[in-house]
């Protein structure tokens, strides 16, 4: 019997496939529990519009990710760190710092997304890369840290 999976099935398939099993396991397991319906005219045409809306949603979201990255070049984010006599930075500025001052800015980014291997530590300007959609679009942040005083 062919059926459409609605959910991820282990050792079955991924959603929105279409797969053919046994009558028996898709009657009496996925059909009962909602995790597949029947291969029919009817739900073909609802999987092939639900692949249609889920396309146009997942360009308008690259296209917001590209506009985004347009705005955090325009953007420069500023911080301010204790220095001493030598001008040694007392501290660092880590990503959950950067995404918050993102946020108060208007421009919403998650702090996993922001790519640091070490938290920014030296007084200047650093260039720190945030993806912002799938790995396809990667915007920089330009970061300045100044001396407190």
């Amino acid at each position: 019997m062919k059926v459409i999976l609605l959910k991820d099935v282990k050792n079955v398939g991924k959603k929105d496939e279409v797969k053919e099993v046994s009558d028996g396991y898709a009657r009496n397991f996925l059909i009962k529990n909602k995790m597949a319906v029947a291969y029919t005219k009817g739900s073909v045409k609802v999987l092939d519009h639900q692949l249609e809306e889920k396309k146009l949603h997942e360009e308008d979201l690259r296209k917001q990710a590209e506009k985004i990255a347009e705005e955090l070049k325009t953007t420069p984010v500023e911080f301010m760190l204790n220095t001493g006599k030598d001008g040694q930075a007392f501290g660092s500025v880590s990503s959950k710092q950067i995404a918050e001052a993102l946020n108060k800015k208007g421009i919403i980014v998650d702090k996993r997304k922001i790519h640091m291997d070490i938290p920014v530590s030296s007084i200047g300007t650093t260039r720190v890369k945030v993806d912002l959609y799938k790995g396809q679009v990667i915007g920089e942040i330009v970061v300045q840290v100044r001396p407190k005083g």
